[in-house]
């Protein structure tokens, strides 16, 4: 394994393990943000997860647009990425207001 890849692969393990460990804060301990984003988070956690998994594994476009797509299939590809990127935000926005919370 070369220098590059061995860099790529941790920073990839350090990122996958913020994102377990805000999914734990998620789902072990009170939220910080408003209750309807941490209940929607909760919902979409486990899924952006698999979907991401997915997505890696296949090594396709996170944004797979056509011209040649019909709205119902835009819409099906476009919600699993926004959903995804919400749930991230939400959960790491959390994580981060917990620890800074128990910081001070």
């Amino acid at each position: 394994m070369s220098s590059k890849s061995k860099l790529i692969l941790i920073q990839r393990v350090l990122i996958w393990a913020l994102y377990f460990f805000s999914g734990f804060i998620l789902y072990s301990e009170r939220g910080i943000l408003p209750s309807k984003l941490i209940t929607f988070s909760r919902i979409i956690y486990p899924l952006s997860v698999f979907w991401l998994q997915i997505r890696i594994k296949k090594r396709t476009n996170f944004l797979p647009i056509d011209s040649k797509m019909t709205t119902s299939q835009l819409w099906f590809n476009l919600l699993p990425v926004i959903a995804s990127l919400l749930t991230v935000t939400f959960s790491l926005t959390n994580v981060f207001l917990y620890i800074l919370g128990k910081i001070t």
